[in-house]
């Protein structure tokens, strides 16, 4: 533990977790705080946080809206690459992790403070997502991980020592959580308690807090269109909206009718399996909708290999390394790609399915005549036979021998 630290920037949510960490950074290296909480449309006030902080003794308070650029900058280009972590996993978590982490090295350059802080556990993915963030964007950056050095390793010990330094004690902290969560505006995760067992049931009128259920939802389906611009969503049913509302609005249609809840076993980047419950109604719909998009307006090729591409971007998402180098090369790819995935999807919610029910774009490659069953003069059936025998020519030469 070095002693050397002068200021450290936490990423702070005014829970009791990082409200210990923030007293025991003071305690442990008698250093100045600043504390820095993001709204990343959590759904939860975040005003609380500043009074908890400046209670505690901070004068460097940051509290921020980052909405807009969580959608704009980090979500919208992450979707126009179709990101699946291990075909199920829409990377909700770890999509906010790098803008949380490029924010509190800019509060740290802007502040002076020589230290960042983050209340990621030693088990987890986000404590590399966050350091690999900060490491990238300020090499020399000193980092404190609490939960890798304290000895406050059980609830019981954390609570005991936020009593004895007048660390407010939400009640319902004071027993076990059934579950813990994150949120953001792209997904809610639940994990831990009683999610651990992964052949037991989650209980999801518990866990559920941005949709209802498959079954819960309206008998009667309810239709949408999305319209996109170079791969990004912009309207819904015809209304401009800016990404952050846009995606709020996904999470109010999907929710309501069924869409979007996962139960997924994962591999986490530091070896052992997780099992979680994800909540992701809005880019559940967005998802699907972008498909069909892209399905009208890539070519062969081009749709093919970025499929190749995509289960690699999505390993990098979830690693960490939103900011390396080779992300980056894979991002310039497809953005290139989705130049001309402009349009609209028209589409159907029903009971937790997103129907595709239509498509259109002024850059379709969909040519009605050269498809048709009836008579045509573009496409000559004959062409076909020379097509397959060249194909079938090292199948026929390995089949002789």
């Amino acid at each position: 533990m070095s002693k050397d630290i002068k200021k450290v920037v936490l990423a702070y949510s005014g829970g009791l977790d990082t409200s210990v960490i923030l007293k025991w950074l003071k305690d442990a290296y008698d250093c100045e705080v600043v504390t820095f909480t993001a709204d990343l449309g959590q759904g939860e006030e975040v005003e609380p946080a500043r009074q908890k902080a400046e209670m505690m003794g901070i004068k460097e308070i940051y509290i921020e809206d980052l909405r807009e650029e969580f959608v704009r900058d980090y979500v919208f280009p992450m979707f126009r690459s179709g990101a699946l972590y291990e075909g199920t996993y829409l990377l909700g978590t770890s999509i906010a992790r790098p803008l949380i982490a490029k924010r509190q090295i800019e509060i740290a350059r802007e502040t002076g403070a020589d230290a960042v802080s983050h209340g990621a556990t030693g088990k987890g993915n986000d404590q590399v997502r966050f350091e690999l963030g900060y490491y990238a964007l300020e090499p020399s950056i000193k980092i404190i991980a609490p939960w890798r050095e304290w000895d406050l390793n059980s609830r019981t010990k954390l609570i005991e020592y936020a009593e004895q330094n007048q660390i407010p004690v939400p009640k319902d902290k004071r027993g076990e959580a059934p579950f813990s969560q994150d949120a953001n505006l792209l997904h809610i995760s639940s994990e831990g308690k009683v999610l651990e067992d992964p052949w037991v049931e989650p209980d999801y009128d518990l866990i559920l807090s941005r949709m209802v259920t498959p079954m819960a939802a309206p008998d009667t389906p309810e239709e949408i269109t999305i319209d996109f611009e170079k791969g990004d969503p912009v309207a819904i049913n015809g209304e401009k909206m800016s990404p952050a509302t846009l995606l709020t609005k996904l999470n109010e249609l999907g929710g309501r009718n069924g869409v979007g809840c996962t139960d997924i076993v994962e591999n986490r980047f530091i070896g052992m399996k997780s099992r979680g419950v994800y909540e992701t109604p809005g880019g559940t719909v967005l998802f699907h909708a972008h498909r069909a998009m892209e399905s009208l307006t890539l070519e062969r090729g081009a749709m093919h290999t970025k499929d190749e591409m995509m289960p690699r971007y999505a390993e990098m998402v979830y690693n960490g390394f939103w900011f390396a180098p080779e992300r980056e090369m894979l991002q310039a790819a497809i953005d290139h790609a989705s130049e001309r995935v402009t349009g609209t999807v028209r589409l159907k919610l029903y009971k937790g399915n997103v129907i595709i029910m239509g498509r259109k774009s002024p850059f379709s490659l969909y040519d009605e005549a050269m498809v048709t069953f009836e008579e045509d003069d573009v496409y000559d059936q004959r062409d076909a036979e020379g097509f397959i025998r060249l194909n079938a020519l090292r199948l026929r030469l390995l089949g002789r021998k």
